[in-house]
């Protein structure tokens, strides 16, 4: 088996979990920059305001604005020919309506994309990932025409100013959070009406369509993916109310990818929307729009699986819609109750393909753990690992086995960050360990752990060292 020559090998971050420097050089608050630590068993809390008796971890996170060169030759160095990055809206456009961009902001992108280009790595970048401008509240955020034609103006803006240097473009991070995340993927309340809802995930999809058609006129060689978050689902029996359960549960999901990827609206959705006497503000050249920005691929995030049925039946509650009513007892768990289902890769890389028919690229994927620095200042994270080993096995047999076209495999994350979930540093993904605690603390020091080296002999070896048996793995 091999990989494709020219797989894209790399990794993931986000502008909000990696940079802080939150109102440096003209940067204005984001819907991150409002999200609290969870401690002591409480989620994220969500304020209307900065409280300075509460704890931001995005303010400051692992401080890439001043670090970023450091971090991007440490990528270099394992080998990446890829890195998945987001820009900041509101470092770019502070207030989300500003009438000129801001020369800084766009400054120091300048010289993440062309040190990346240094070193031959293929930047990709996501246009928004769960940080839309506070100045945009006035507007209702995403429940706003206006805040569509702002987003627009600043996709427009990327893609003249990095016209040639910049390829790959996602419009909107795991857009399909919408429905399960709905302040992080656009100021939505988390108790909005479904019917707000709709309406933010509507416009948030014509935002996209218009984006990769300016991209494609822009620049002919700009390629404009989506990004779904990767809720693949099996059925909790095969009794048939278990089945159209889950099947309900996937449309959910998968809608916005059908949007995105065909050009319209399924009539199971607009049935659905019929049934809830919801009506979307459809005007005048809309429907051409959504058809004429199909985009170029399909990108995910894949972490775990879950189990669906009847008692779900496209319900989804609790963070990021884990909680379906059902679990899997054939899978292990991670220390924060994920599900790992290497082989459930496999399935979503083919379900994906088969839907669409479209290049695929997985833009996340890693393991959220407790490391430990040792005395020596090592880090063996041998879980982590096996982990990414037994996702890129199945990755493999999807590629050479079923056919699948993969463009590339950008891992989360390549450096410790700021967990989306939890706001957290202990639930560390990177292969570059980060000394700081869940409150900011430490030296801001970067060390190498043991999934460095690993990592960079996959990408050497195109894939071929995963065959290699590790000292500590069992027969």
């Amino acid at each position: 088996m091999t990989f494709p020559k020219n797989f894209m090998w790399g990794g993931a971050t986000s502008a909000e979990q990696i940079e802080g420097a939150y109102l440096d050089d003209g940067k204005l608050t984001s819907t991150a920059d409002m999200m609290t630590l969870a401690e002591n068993s409480h989620p994220r809390e969500i304020t209307s305001k900065i409280e300075k008796d509460k704890f931001y971890p995005s303010h400051v996170a692992i401080d890439y604005y001043h670090h970023y060169a450091e971090d991007i030759k440490l990528f270099a160095e394992m080998g990446f020919n890829s890195y998945r990055f987001s820009i900041a809206w509101s470092r770019i456009f502070p207030h989300g309506d500003d009438e000129t961009p801001n020369k800084k902001g766009l400054d120091f992108y300048d010289k993440v994309v062309d040190l990346c280009t240094s070193y031959g790595i293929e930047p990709v970048v996501t246009i928004q990932h769960f940080d839309t401008p506070m100045g945009l509240k006035k507007y209702d955020f995403w429940d706003s025409r206006k805040t569509m034609e702002f987003y627009v103006k600043y996709a427009e803006t990327l893609f003249k100013y990095f016209k040639g240097r910049v390829k790959y473009w996602l419009t909107f991070n795991e857009i399909n959070n919408m429905s399960t995340m709905p302040w992080n993927a656009g100021g939505i309340s988390l108790d909005a009406t479904i019917e707000t809802k709709e309406r933010a995930a509507y416009y948030q999809l014509l935002a996209s369509a218009k984006a990769v058609k300016i991209a494609h006129e822009i620049d002919s060689q700009n390629k404009v993916g989506m990004m779904y978050n990767g809720h693949f689902s099996y059925a909790a029996t095969c009794d048939p109310k278990d089945v159209l359960g889950n099947y309900a549960f996937q449309k959910k999901m998968l809608f916005y990818s059908d949007v995105q990827a065909r050009g319209y609206y399924p009539n199971y959705k607009l049935k659905e929307l019929e049934r809830e006497h919801i009506k979307l503000p459809f005007e005048e050249n809309d429907e051409e729009a959504l058809k004429q920005g199909k985009v170029d691929f399909i990108s995910f995030s894949y972490y775990l699986t879950h189990v669906c049925g009847q008692k779900t039946n496209g319900v989804v509650k609790g963070l990021q819609g884990l909680e379906t009513g059902y679990s899997n007892p054939y899978l292990t768990k991670s220390n924060w109750g994920w599900p790992i289902d290497p082989k459930g890769l496999r399935y979503g890389l083919n379900m994906l393909f088969d839907r669409y028919q479209l290049p695929l690229m997985i833009v996340e994927n890693g393991l959220g753990a407790v490391d430990h620095l040792e005395d020596d200042g090592s880090i063996h994270d041998s879980y982590r690992i096996a982990y990414i080993k037994a996702h890129l096995l199945e990755l493999e047999k999807a590629i050479d086995i079923d056919g699948v076209p993969v463009l590339g495999y950008m891992s989360w994350a390549p450096v410790d960050l700021v967990a989306a979930s939890t706001g957290q540093m202990k639930k560390r993904y990177g292969y570059i360990y980060v000394d700081l605690d869940d409150h900011g603390h430490g030296t801001f020091k970067r060390s190498k752990k043991d999934s460095f080296y690993w990592y960079q002999k996959i990408i050497e070896t195109n894939g071929q060292y995963l065959h290699r048996k590790l000292e500590w793995e069992k027969d």
